[in-house]
């Protein structure tokens, strides 16, 4: 029986992100998304128009005939929501469909990027986040996200951290961070988006650090510069589809770092436009294989 993750999003039509990318995403990896939408847009935000329809009072009507229909997932995927009455609902989502140790929920916990806070990010929703990431499994925040999850100062942690302009990244720093969370009952932390100067190697590079309360391990790839929408909903996507067939943590993440390098570096010698996202379609076939100890 085909695999089915509830993936809860919106929809945009241009920008290759969130749903547009989670769904061909997870399908090729031979998992049947089943989409949730937050809101449906003409296109993502980061375009200078865009028309945008809430979907926060039609989200309990999917929970309702989900459930009429007994319905059953191998896991639950979360990712941009723009309000605190979106994360109630998807509370009520997790009463009724997740089940502690029966399947997953992952939370990419989309609140800003680059030390700046999204405007949607009100002090309220930050506080629900909270309590919706202390429900996961696995999270995936960025650094910023990172910081705001743990209360800590962005432009603090990355002097600590010497993402700036030291030779090393003290992994032990961020790493310390993160294991406050799994201790909130989160079994997994992926920190993504590190860029740190790699001496050995004379490349400035950008890691996801994956935190697990008996391994820390950080993935990185040479950094290409700029950033494309939807590279973060594809990398949540990756994780999602390769938890639920069953392929290791951070095998998998290195699947999705891999994956996601390919389709930047098409898109920045088509120098396509960052809001059009990132050229993705044509790298699918890199995961349609399950992950094995040879990547």
């Amino acid at each position: 029986m085909t695999k089915k993750i509830a993936v809860i999003n919106d929809l945009s039509g241009f920008g290759r992100c969130s749903l547009t990318a989670a769904i061909p995403t997870i399908s090729v990896m031979g998992v049947q998304p089943c989409p949730l939408p937050t809101a449906v847009l003409s296109a993502q935000t980061g375009f200078p128009s865009y028309y945008c329809d809430d979907y926060t009072e039609k989200m309990e009507s999917f929970r309702q005939e989900w459930e009429k229909m007994n319905a059953h997932f191998s896991g639950i995927y979360t990712g941009f929501v723009g309000s605190e009455m979106q994360i109630h609902q998807i509370f009520r989502f997790l009463d009724t469909f997740y089940k502690k140790g029966e399947n997953f929920l992952l939370v990419d916990p989309i609140m800003g990027d680059e030390g700046k806070r999204f405007s949607f990010c009100t002090d309220t929703v930050l506080r629900q986040m909270k309590k919706l990431v202390a429900r996961a499994d696995v999270i995936t925040p960025n650094l910023m996200e990172f910081c705001l999850l743990t209360d800590m100062d962005y432009e603090e942690v990355v002097e600590k951290a010497h993402l700036k302009q030291s030779a090393e990244v003290d992994l032990d720093v961020i790493g310390t961070i993160a294991r406050n969370l799994l201790e909130e009952g989160v079994k997994t932390v992926i920190v993504t988006g590190i860029r740190f100067w790699d001496a050995a190697e004379n490349v400035m590079k950008i890691g996801n650090l994956t935190v697990t309360k008996a391994r820390m391990e950080l993935s990185a790839f040479p950094y290409i510069g700029g950033s494309f929408s939807g590279t973060g909903d594809l990398f949540a996507s990756v994780l999602a589809g390769g938890i639920a067939r069953g392929d290791d943590i951070f095998c998998t993440v290195e699947l999705a770092g891999t994956f996601i390098e390919a389709a930047m570096k098409d898109s920045t010698e088509e120098k396509v436009d960052r809001n059009e996202g990132a050229n993705f379609e044509k790298y699918l076939g890199m995961l349609i294989s399950s992950v094995d100890s040879d990547i």
